[in-house]
């Protein structure tokens, strides 16, 4: 089975990457958090490519380009809430809440907000100021009004599914920083990368980035054909998936750069900071897991050992 990405966007995928090479990557991120200016400048470097006229969702090609779109965007951590914006309805940012404990990444910045719980329930977001928090450096906490109507179930699926490929860009990131570390960080005389566990270490991230590229293709896919119920536990998965790997990823590079991957000069420490909204929201991991129990009961849950129906 061929995976490859067409090549009309692979090559989108590469100018999208140049284009946030160019804006600064995880150190422009950085310097975002005290200069509004950047998140100006980052919307400018979305507008430039075309981000906004994406028809994410009516169109599987512009839906793909908008997934590569948002990977390479989580590699450069661009401070921009390029999902929310890429979903807007009428006008407005939609953005994935718990209703709980509501807050919104870079809900600070002018414009109206749609907000969403899982099961579709919509409501009106007043956002406060920021914290200031070191994890999520743009979160922003908010007061819900409503619930007042519905979003589409579509729009939870592929708020879900862009949002995992933010995190998908963010840890093949990280995968290459570590692996490009114990190639010339040298230990004892030798490379750490000549050290076997260092070596196992990296093999196993690098399965877990895979792994979760390969499944965020798939679920891309399947988007465009499988029934809802379907659609909306492959969404589930993935979003679970994209964060249980960035834990795995972020603890292997945490463990081999050492105190350099704490601080916030290591692009390393930048990714974490950014990257743990979208690991942590709109609910946990065990939360998403929960809601998955009823479909892997009931057998809908499709999974490769899933035993077709016959009619």
């Amino acid at each position: 089975m061929n995976t490859a990405l067409p090549a009309d966007i692979a090559e989108f995928a590469a100018v999208a990457t140049k284009r946030f090479a160019g804006f600064g990557g995880p150190q422009a991120a950085l310097r975002a958090e005290t200069d509004d200016d950047l998140r100006d400048e980052a919307r400018r470097a979305l507008t430039d490519l075309g981000a906004f006229d994406l028809e994410v969702r009516s169109d599987s090609n512009d839906l793909l380009a908008a997934a590569v779109l948002c990977q390479a965007a989580g590699a450069a951590a661009l401070p921009y809430p390029l999902v929310e914006e890429l979903l807007a309805i009428d006008g407005a940012r939609l953005t994935l809440v718990n209703p709980a404990a509501p807050r919104i990444d870079h809900g600070d910045l002018p414009g109206e907000w749609i907000a969403a719980d899982l099961d579709g329930a919509r409501y009106l977001p007043q956002p406060s100021s920021r914290t200031d928090a070191k994890l999520g450096p743009f979160l922003v906490p908010a007061t819900l009004r409503g619930p007042e109507g519905t979003v589409p179930a579509a729009d939870i699926e592929l708020h879900l599914v862009l949002g995992s490929w933010r995190i998908l860009g963010a840890v093949q990131r990280l995968l290459d920083i570590a692996a490009a570390h114990v190639r010339t960080r040298i230990q004892f005389g030798k490379p750490l990368a000549d050290f076997q566990a260092v070596r196992f270490a990296i093999a196993d991230a690098s399965v877990a980035v895979r792994g979760l590229d390969e499944l965020a293709k798939y679920t891309t896919w399947r988007l465009d054909s499988a029934p809802t119920q379907v659609r909306t536990a492959d969404a589930l998965v993935l979003r679970l998936k994209a964060a249980d790997t960035a834990r795995q990823v972020l603890r292997t590079a945490h463990q081999l750069l050492g105190a350099l991957g704490f601080c916030d000069e290591s692009d390393v420490s930048v990714l974490d900071r950014h990257t743990q909204p979208l690991i942590r929201l709109p609910v946990s991991t065990e939360v998403l897991a929960q809601r998955l129990l009823p479909d892997v009961r009931s057998g809908r849950l499709e999974t490769l050992f899933s035993v077709p129906e016959h009619t």
